[in-house]
């Protein structure tokens, strides 16, 4: 079967939901050979996936994840996740996962959605850890935590047992030096179902898509949004490079829906926000250890730097996003009052300590 959608793909036709749904099954059952199955996940890419095909991956595959016992009370507020797809390969600290405790230290409930370092030094799994912070709660554990704390770690392993026999492909494709759709997709796989999202994605051209494909997924808030980490020099063909976040460091390149309002697109100019000079190495970060440590200074309020200011602006987007906060200036207000009440700190140790 996935010859012949390999052949069909190469031809330059798209898949039908019914066809994806036939790929996952094939994807996800151990009978095929890896070879086929990288083939299958190459000939998709050179294709280039479209809305539909990355919806109907994503809702085929959220349907074989474990789903988490969320009460009715839980599933009433509007639940966030803060998530980039990775990829960008720049080695920042990990700033999506310190936006999530911010985020549930101001009382919104956040599902957050992750994994063990793939392509960086340090996944929200190995520095939530490095924190303290469980990330190994059973699903029935975990939704009492997000009742509870207003904050849950999802790991990915354990929610997603079917992508044990995907692994072995995208390693291959990997190895060939060929992304895959599964590069793409795991912020849109949160078994929690989120009703809003914040996702970062490495290139602007991503930004849209994910939107839209977000939207499809029922999600009632949504941004998607890649920032600029360096100029290219004047004249050159190299694209500048991009960070799976808001920059601090140039404009963003946002896509934006709300159940309220249209579906939008624009540009964020970094100068509308009272940012510090920097360059991309003020943002680097290290291994799990050392990113926990550069957490625990954003949170406590010790680090006043770059950094800080990262973390300010993406987590104005994700309150905003959340509804918490009605424009993002007021959003950046509300984080910066979060971390010097002691809030967010505050935050940190409950979690440590459940």
């Amino acid at each position: 079967m996935l010859s012949t959608l390999i052949a069909q793909l190469n031809a330059g036709t798209a898949l039908t939901p019914e066809q994806v749904a036939d790929a996952v099954g094939a994807l996800t059952g151990d009978t095929l050979p890896v070879e086929q199955k990288a083939d299958f996940l190459g000939a998709l890419s050179r294709k280039g996936e479209t809305v539909e095909e990355i919806a109907a991956f994503a809702l085929t595959l959220r349907e074989l994840s474990v789903t988490p016992p969320l009460e009715a009370e839980t599933r009433a507020r509007e639940i966030l996740d803060v998530c980039g797809t990775g990829g960008d390969r720049l080695n920042t600290f990990n700033i999506s996962t310190t936006v999530a405790l911010i985020a549930s230290a101001a009382g919104v409930t956040v599902a957050k959605h992750g994994n063990r370092a793939v392509t960086s030094q340090s996944g929200s799994a190995d520095v939530l850890e490095a924190l303290g912070i469980r990330i190994d709660l059973t699903p029935e554990e975990t939704a009492r935590s997000l009742r509870d704390h207003h904050f849950a770690f999802f790991f990915a392993q354990r929610y997603h047992p079917a992508f044990k026999n995907i692994g072995p492909a995208r390693k291959l494709c990997a190895e060939r030096g060929q992304r895959t759709i599964f590069n793409f997709l795991g912020p849109l796989l949160n078994p929690a179902r989120p009703t809003a999202q914040l996702i970062g994605v490495p290139c602007p051209e991503l930004c849209e898509p994910i939107a839209r494909v977000l939207q499809r997924l029922g999600a009632r808030r949504g941004m998607v949004v890649s920032g600029v980490a360096s100029l290219s020099t004047a004249g050159s063909a190299t694209r500048p490079a991009c960070l799976d976040e808001l920059s601090t460091l140039g404009d963003t390149t946002v896509a934006e829906f709300y159940h309220d309002r249209g579906f939008a697109t624009s540009v964020l100019a970094v100068h509308h926000f009272p940012v510090q000079p920097a360059v991309l190495a003020d943002l680097s970060g290290g291994h799990r250890d050392a990113n926990a440590a550069i957490i625990r200074q954003v949170l406590h309020g010790e680090e006043r730097g770059p950094k800080r200011d990262a973390v300010l602006l993406n987590a104005a987007a994700a309150l905003f996003v959340a509804g918490r906060a009605k424009t993002l200036t007021d959003g950046w207000e509300l984080a910066a009052e979060i971390i010097d009440s002691g809030r967010a700190r505050a935050q940190l140790e409950a979690l440590v300590q459940r």
